[in-house]
């Protein structure tokens, strides 16, 4: 296949992998070293190679995170020709990894639009559900307040009763009458 443009190369490559469902990553580029210009650029899937161990290198080791690389060849490899258009030399289309519908996985923008709806539906339910679990919460701790004042009042009659009962009994045996006891 031949571009006009290195722009049109990767388009198609980038639309490309959207219906068969990857993600492209812009690999290398080769440039001229006289003018700099791109000579060649080489794009693939998302999934090329590995990652890299760079770990402790730099500073503090950081949590790892799980690779989205596994090692993918899928590749498109474009030239710069004399001839003013840009000519594909590789294409490896084997990929080593199952393929998604589509590289955002969505397959149509209504798609996109119908889960954006779907999950602001979602969203407003748990967000009315949070405001009934927040009062129910906001009524009980209301009923622990005052099921505490009243045990609280009850408690304090009770100790006012058996101070006054110790007072009693203490006056009692201070004046040794039998019949105060009862």
């Amino acid at each position: 296949m031949e571009f006009g443009s290195e722009e049109d190369a990767r388009k198609f490559y980038v639309d490309y992998a959207r219906r068969v469902g990857f993600v492209v990553r812009i690999m290398q580029r080769r440039r001229s070293g006289i003018d700099g210009r791109t000579l060649a650029r080489r794009l693939g899937c998302n999934k090329q190679g590995f990652s890299p161990n760079n770990k402790g290198i730099l500073g503090p080791e950081k949590k790892p995170r799980p690779s989205a690389r596994e090692g993918c060849k899928a590749t498109i490899l474009v030239k710069f020709e004399k001839s003013g258009k840009w000519i594909v030399t590789r294409f490896v289309k084997d990929h080593n990894h199952p393929l998604i519908a589509t590289a955002n996985g969505f397959s149509t923008a209504g798609d996109k639009d119908k889960k954006i709806v779907e999950l602001t539906m979602e969203l407003e339910r748990q967000d009315q559900l949070c405001a009934a679990y927040r009062e129910k919460l906001l009524s009980f701790i209301s009923n622990v307040e005052e099921e505490t004042e009243e045990l609280s009042t009850k408690i304090q009659l009770i100790i006012e009763n058996v101070r006054r009962a110790e007072s009693d009994m203490k006056k009692c045996s201070q004046n040794r009458k039998p019949w105060c006891l009862t």
